[in-house]
């Protein structure tokens, strides 16, 4: 059976009314446990699983994908116009979105955001539908050495996202170092850094520690502007809202290269959505032809991550789907929803279970 064919079947299975209702269903509770800032995907979807498992296997799945979905766009909405990342792979979009928002612009971020999210994941779709055997090839290739070059990718950006000043960004990748290590030590069982309290037995959340940063830092900042400084310039116009043709020219080709690498990143286990959003956005702002617009409010610097960001979100559906190897934390607990209908994700999945 084709990939064309299997395609025709799983939507036929999608469209009809009740999966419909669960797929708004999910896309409605995911935008609104994202928006809230330290809750995402696995959050929203461990608490609803319960509910999906009285749905039949392909209306259950659907579910918890509109959920991870949903999920995903919500945690930009805080990220563009409070600086409050509602999860880790949003804190990319409050880098430019914020100063979007600053400007007047809030509702032309959140408008690309939603586009870009959109295009990214109907091509991430797409490439699951007809490259997942070959990439999943790839994700089992993908061995240490890979893994290594990929963090040394990732560390080498903060050059290029540090701004002016490169001391700055060299002293904020060590102290992340520092921060890392803390905790317990897998290998040899020790406690690091930890200074005898057992909340930083498992170390620091990524997403406390981003709120933390944004959140508290956006405080700060807001005490020290003067009385009666106006610091958002507030739309005069229904159609300063959307956004303009402009901005989609300047973030097509963000979109374009945000669906890609957040779906190829996406799909090794492990890397996640949040390094797709980060090695997206420095991709956009390398390949621009105005970088400095960067962090002052490029439309394309919300572009590129949410791109990626939702791309990577049908990439970590291919080992999950054809190898039971979750790739983010949302898929473990999809992987769980599997195995509790009676489902054996692998080779065969695609072939067996064409509806799901």
């Amino acid at each position: 059976m084709g990939a064309l064919p299997e395609l025709a079947d799983g939507f036929a299975a999608a469209l009809t009314p009740t999966n419909l209702f669960w797929a708004f269903f999910g896309a409605l509770a995911g935008t609104l446990v994202g928006v809230l800032p330290g809750l995402g995907p696995p959050a929203t979807i461990a608490i609803l699983l319960p509910l999906s498992v009285n749905l039949p296997p392909a209306t259950g799945l659907i579910m918890m994908a509109a959920i991870y979905y949903g999920a995903k766009y919500g945690g930009s909405t805080t990220s563009i116009l409070l600086n409050i990342p509602g999860e880790d792979a949003s804190v990319v979009t409050a880098f430019d979105g914020y100063q979007l928002s600053r400007q007047g612009r809030a509702g032309a971020a959140l408008g690309i955001a939603a586009i870009g999210s959109f295009i990214a994941g109907t091509v991430g779709l797409l490439f699951l539908t007809f490259m997942a055997p070959a990439v999943d090839q790839l994700a089992i290739e993908f061995g240490p050495p890979e893994y290594a070059a990929l963090m040394l990718l990732g560390l080498s950006l903060v050059v290029l996202l540090a701004g002016t000043s490169r001391l700055k960004g060299i002293i904020s990748a060590l102290f992340g170092f520092w921060l890392s290590v803390i905790g317990l030590d897998l290998f040899t069982g020790s406690l690091r850094f930890t200074f005898d309290r057992l909340e930083l037995t498992n170390g620091i959340e990524f997403v406390a520690l981003s709120i933390g940063l944004f959140a508290i830092g956006e405080v700060l900042v807001n005490l020290e502007e003067e009385s009666g400084h106006q610091l958002f310039t507030v739309p005069k116009k229904l159609r300063e809202l959307f956004p303009t043709k402009k901005d989609f020219r300047q973030s097509s080709g963000a979109i374009a290269q945000g669906s890609v690498v957040g779906f190829f990143i996406g799909a090794l286990p492990g890397a996640g959505s949040t390094v797709a959003s980060f090695i997206s956005y420095a991709i956009a702002k390398r390949m621009s032809r105005h970088p400095e617009r960067f962090g002052k409010g490029a439309i394309e610097g919300v572009a590129a991550p949410e791109s990626a960001n939702n791309s990577a979100t049908a990439g970590a559906m291919v080992p999950l789907l054809t190898l039971g190897i979750p790739g983010s934390a949302t898929t473990a607990i999809m992987l769980g929803a599997l195995f509790l209908y009676g489902l054996q994700p692998g080779p065969l999945f695609f072939t067996e279970n064409p509806d799901v």
